[in-house]
């Protein structure tokens, strides 16, 4: 029974670790309507950025802190390929995701960097006197509170609301005399902001940081929102960000049942896939059933005034 439980208090960290980076991906995919592939270059880079400085002596929390700053960056980059070289956006975060896979390189020094005898945010809570099985998941419950707390203050702000309008009717906000370009510059460079943040905490969790670690992270975090909005139809920016946060730890749950249902690791690509495919029909099927009831529900009518 203990087994069972520790098996599900590690999937809620992890769902709740990855699902800082489902809210990066929710900004830029359904916020500013962007989609944005930078997310599988930024978030190996913000681990790749947390394990140079914890290696280096940086204390874990300071390090930790300076990783959405380059995160930031990143996403701007891609924004301004877009918005100042006239790129299209697919191809804009296709051009920095590539460019990051060496930048990344260049700041670990190689492949794979341990972490396992390197002081993180998780060692540090644990020298303050909390258990090693409820750092992590008091941390991640934190980090995921504050994040969702300031990024839906951070909506309803005028800028936030300029931010959502830019995604909802760019022509109509530009003729307002909003400039749509820095509005996606800074609606990407936070996303990515965050996407970054999650990848520090990711390899301060796991205990290395890995080159490859971000394959499939924009893909992920899509199912993340796409089962969020699934299961809470995101009528206002609080229920959009929750359901992304709903959504990364059911996929979570999804990936370890298939784990144990006897999928290999290597399936989980499958099971991802079939995860969005599922969650994109699901309103589709919804509606051909509701319209078939419908239908259903006149011929019966009809039938009763004929008779």
């Amino acid at each position: 029974m203990s087994l069972a439980f520790g098996a599900v208090i590690r999937v809620l960290e992890q769902g709740l670790v990855y699902a800082v980076m489902a809210v990066g991906v929710y900004l830029s995919s359904r916020v500013l309507d962007f989609p944005d592939l930078t997310v599988d270059g930024s978030f190996p880079m913000g681990a790749a950025i947390a394990a140079r400085l914890l290696t280096a002596g940086v204390h874990p929390f300071a390090g930790t802190l300076l990783v959405p700053v380059a995160g930031f960056f990143a996403g701007a980059a891609t924004g301004m390929l877009n918005t100042k070289l006239r790129i299209s956006n697919l191809l804009a975060g296709i051009l920095t995701m590539t460019a990051l896979y060496s930048v990344n390189l260049r700041i670990m020094g190689r492949a794979n960097v341990p972490l396992l005898r390197t002081g993180t945010v998780l060692t540090v809570l644990q020298n303050k006197g909390i258990p090693p099985g409820v750092s992590a998941f008091l941390l991640f419950c934190i980090v995921v509170a504050v994040v969702k707390l300031v990024i839906d203050l951070f909506l309803r702000t005028e800028f936030g609301l300029a931010l959502r309008a830019t995604g909802d009717n760019e022509a109509m906000i530009r003729s307002l005399g909003v400039n749509t370009d820095s509005m996606k510059i800074m609606g990407i460079g936070l996303a990515n902001a965050l996407v970054a943040l999650s990848g520090a905490l990711v390899a301060q969790y796991q205990g290395f940081a890995d080159i490859g670690m971000g394959i499939g992270t924009v893909v992920a975090g899509l199912a993340s929102v796409i089962i969020g909005e699934a299961i809470i139809p995101p009528r206002s920016v609080g229920m959009g960000t929750l359901g992304a946060i709903i959504g990364s730890i059911i996929y979570r749950f999804a990936v370890f049942l298939a784990l144990r249902l006897g999928f290999a690791p290597t399936d989980l690509k499958l099971v991802t896939a079939v995860l969005v495919i599922a969650a994109l029909s699901s309103k589709s099927i919804k509606q051909r059933i509701d319209n078939s009831e419908r239908r259903k529900a006149v011929r019966d009518v009809g039938t009763e005034v004929s008779l």
